[in-house]
């Protein structure tokens, strides 16, 4: 089958791209493994997107979805588990199908990192976040603890002293990948405490996290717990495009202004490319720019 537009993955990101493309006119066809929605779908509510105040992640997702179909946009549900290059054209496997495409958008996204705990994930959107910028304002004045010893940690750790009672930042050493200075200062903000050589070994609650237990240095015990903010790093997924792609060195991929990557006719928007911030609305800008930029065909 030929497709004008093929766009892999069907998070904000995809689906804003494909809604521009079809919108213009053109054809495309968005691929998506599993469900439609991406980390937004697992959200169990999103307070700071625009218009509006208050919304379920999967809510959100459904409505980009409607709107990216009454736009024209078609959604197969398979996986693409070959991206080549042919001539001028871009082929794309699945397990049962092959097509091929003018021009290829990779929304993939980057998944965050699980602690492979058991219930961890009955608890997401129920205590347990990988977000704190999306999700710490529902956990003011509540005790909360960051799992990690990197960047993300400590600054996710800062961010949610500002709104928790209490923080814990619980990593595994006893050191951090960030500085002294910023250790220090975070050593300073008094509802912070650092517990080093340290991990979560279960999550205890019925319909919500009630309780964490930490084995720290050998000793195992339980805290009360509201929330628990995971920040161990995320994993980019581009094990299905067979030719080389310029990436950063964490594996994401390197666009410029228009979502334009190395490869003439190839983009990429949303969390699976190299960038500071990420989130939906940060997403759904970049799945808009690459979808304008394939109708200009930059």
């Amino acid at each position: 089958m030929k497709i004008d537009v093929a766009i892999i993955g069907g998070g904000p990101a995809g689906l804003t791209a494909g809604i521009f493309v079809c919108r213009a006119g053109r054809q495309a066809v968005l691929f998506e493994e599993l469900a439609l929605g991406g980390q937004v779908s697992i959200s169990h509510e999103i307070a700071n997107y625009p218009g509006f105040n208050s919304i379920s992640g999967m809510e959100l997702a459904d409505k980009m979805r409607e709107q990216a179909e009454i736009s024209g946009l078609q959604i197969k549900y398979a996986k693409i588990i070959e991206l080549k290059k042919k001539g001028k054209s871009f082929i794309l496997k699945t397990n049962k199908d092959e097509y091929e495409a003018d021009f290829v958008i990779i929304a993939t996204g980057a998944k965050a990192k699980r602690l492979g705990l058991t219930d961890e994930e009955k608890f997401i959107g129920r205590g347990v976040s990988y977000c704190a910028s999306c999700d710490g304002n529902f956990f003011k004045n509540k005790t909360v603890s960051v799992v990690g010893g990197g960047d993300s940690a400590v600054e996710y750790a800062e961010y949610l002293s500002k709104l928790a009672k209490k923080v814990y930042l619980i990593n595994r050493s006893e050191k951090f990948k960030e500085g002294k200075i910023k250790i220090n200062k975070l050593k300073e903000i008094k509802n912070i405490e650092i517990l080093e050589n340290a991990k979560v070994e279960g999550l205890i609650g019925n319909e919500v996290l009630e309780k964490i237990k930490i084995n720290a240095n050998g000793k195992i015990t339980t805290k009360k717990m509201d929330g628990v903010f995971v920040a161990i790093g995320h994993v980019p997924d581009l094990s299905f495009v067979k030719f080389d792609l310029s990436i950063d060195k964490l594996g994401y991929v390197v666009v410029d202004k228009d979502m334009k990557t190395s490869m003439k006719h190839l983009y990429a928007c949303g969390d699976i490319v190299s960038k500071d911030f990420r989130q939906v609305i940060t997403a759904c800008s970049d799945g808009a720019i690459a979808g304008n930029s394939t109708i200009g065909g930059k």
